[in-house]
């Protein structure tokens, strides 16, 4: 279940980052304010719902923050017309490849003591 709200999170992030592109500038409409202050709390709370359901901090912040890049420049291309080079994409493939790596080198074992450092 924890991904699941992982995945409202990521869902709710990229669309209030989206809008904010609406809140700046000349052309700044009020009605897309509401828009970011929502998505971001639902971010957040989405976020921390899928930390109390076991899922570990910098496994879920990885996939939060690499997805929501990687879409935010995704939608900024086909949305807002902005440039992806072929260096950007590279770079969010990189990210990509970074966050799958977390994922896949992380302990899974929920019965894993934490190290004694982070234990006082």
């Amino acid at each position: 279940m924890g991904y699941v709200f992982l995945v409202g999170a990521i869902i709710a992030e990229v669309i209030a980052t989206s809008f904010l592109k609406l809140t700046s500038g000349e052309r700044a409409v009020w009605w897309a304010f509401p828009i970011v202050i929502v998505g971001y709390i639902g971010a957040f709370s989405l976020l921390s719902l899928t930390l109390g359901r076991g899922v570990p901090l910098g496994t879920a912040y990885g996939i939060w923050a690499g997805a929501g890049v990687a879409l935010v420049a995704l939608i900024s291309w086909a949305v807002f017309g902005e440039t992806l080079t072929w260096a950007q994409l590279a770079g969010l493939a990189l990210i990509i490849a970074g966050v799958a790596l977390v994922e896949l080198g992380g302990s899974h074992d929920s019965t894993t003591a934490a190290p004694a450092s982070l234990t006082r």
